[in-house]
C-alpha cells in the first residue's frame, strides 16, 4: 500500500509518495514522539478536536472524550457520531481520571485539556505508558511561534492520520478541504480585506483572538484581516480603548457557553464605548460555533460562511 504525504508550498499542495506503517515519528510541539502501533483506547478533549477524530473514522479507538458539557460546546451532530463513547469528565480530565479509563493515547492541546505545570501533560502522560499529541496551534504556549496558519489544522489530521495508521484517509480529507479554501481564494481575488476583531466574552476586558490563535487564519482565508494579529498571543484579553482605536467593520462573535450568540450582540451594542466603531453603527455581527472557531475539521465551513458575510458580492 502507498500512502502520500501532502506539502503546502507556494499556496500549492503538493502529494509525495511515502512509505506506510509503524513504528511512526511525530512531531509534538517540536518534541519527536514515536508510536509503535495505533492507539485503541484514545481521549479526546475539546469538542474541535474530538470531531478531528470523528471525521476519520476512529470512534472505535476511542475510550472517551472530555471538555465538551462543561462549557456547553456539544456540536448538534456530535453525540450521534460517537455513538456511545463516554465523556470522562465534563471539563479538563485529571490524571487519574485518565489512568481509570486505560488511555493509551491523549489527544488534546495546551489551553485545550493541558495547563503548563498541570497535572495532565507529555511529561506526566508519559510517566504512565500514555502517548499524546497536542494540536499544534497550542503550541504557542510554550514558546514563540509563527501566526496562526490553516496549515496547523491540515498537519494536525495528517499527524492522526500517521498515528492511527489511516494516513490515505487525513491526506484524502486534507486535499478535499484545500480544494475548497482554494475556490473561496479564487473568488476573493484582488478584494480588498474586511477589518475584523474576534468577541469571545468578557465585559471589563474582551477576550479575543491574538495572532496565534485559529480565527486569524479563517479571517485571511475569508478575505479579511483580524485587527488584533499583531498581538503576540493564542486567546487572550485586550482592552477595549484598543478596539475603538483599530475601528473593526466586522465583530466575529465565538458562539459557546450560556451566554448567547444574542445576548453578546446586544452587549457590544449597550456598550457606550463602542457606538462609534463601524461594525456597531452598521450592525455586522458575524456568528460562529465555537468548533469552527478553533483548529479543527470545521475550520473549512467557517472560512466560507466567513468569506460570504464579509464578501457577499463575491458570492451571488
Amino acid at each position: 500500500m502507498r500512502l502520500f504525504s501532502i506539502l503546502l508550498l507556494s499556496g500549492l499542495w503538493v502529494v509525495q509518495a511515502s512509505a506506510s506503517g509503524f513504528p511512526v515519528t511525530i512531531d509534538n510541539c517540536g518534541v519527536p514522539e514515536t508510536f509503535d502501533r495505533a492507539p485503541v483506547r484514545a481521549v479526546s478533549n475539546d469538542v474541535n478536536i474530538t470531531d478531528t477524530l470523528l471525521a476519520l473514522d476512529l470512534q472505535d479507538h476511542m475510550a472517551g472524550f472530555s471538555g465538551v458539557s462543561g462549557w456547553n460546546k456539544i456540536a448538534p451532530d456530535l453525540q450521534g457520531r460517537l455513538g456511545g463513547v463516554p465523556e470522562l469528565s465534563q471539563k479538563y480530565p485529571s490524571l487519574e481520571v485518565l489512568l481509570g479509563a486505560r488511555t493509551d493515547f491523549y489527544f488534546a492541546g495546551w489551553s485545550y485539556g493541558m495547563r503548563v505545570g498541570g497535572d495532565v501533560t507529555p511529561d506526566t502522560l508519559a510517566d504512565h505508558g500514555i502517548k499524546s499529541y497536542a494540536i499544534r496551534e497550542s503550541c504557542v504556549h510554550l514558546g514563540p511561534r509563527p501566526a496562526a496558519r490553516l496549515d496547523d489544522m491540515y498537519q494536525d489530521l495528517i499527524a492522526i492520520g500517521r498515528i492511527f495508521g489511516v494516513e490515505e484517509r487525513a491526506h484524502a480529507l486534507a486535499a478535499g478541504f484545500a480544494e475548497r479554501i482554494g475556490a473561496v481564494a479564487a473568488r476573493l481575488k484582488d478584494a480588498a480585506p474586511a477589518r475584523v476583531f474576534v468577541y469571545d466574552s468578557g465585559e471589563d476586558a474582551p477576550e479575543t483572538a491574538g495572532g496565534n490563535a485559529m480565527p486569524t487564519a479563517l479571517i485571511a482565508a475569508a478575505g479579511g484581516r483580524n485587527v488584533m494579529d499583531d498581538v503576540p498571543n493564542s486567546w487572550t484579553r485586550v482592552s477595549w480603548e484598543a478596539v475603538v482605536a483599530r475601528d473593526p467593520a466586522f465583530i466575529l462573535i465565538v458562539d459557546y457557553d450560556v451566554t448567547t450568540p444574542e445576548q453578546k450582540i446586544a452587549f457590544l451594542k449597550g456598550n457606550p464605548a463602542l457606538t462609534g466603531i463601524d461594525a456597531v453603527r452598521h450592525d455586522r455581527f458575524v456568528v460562529i460555533p465555537y468548533d469552527a472557531a478553533t483548529p479543527g475539521v470545521r475550520n473549512i465551513g467557517a472560512v466560507e460562511s466567513l468569506a460570504r458575510a464579509f464578501h457577499p458580492d463575491r458570492f451571488p
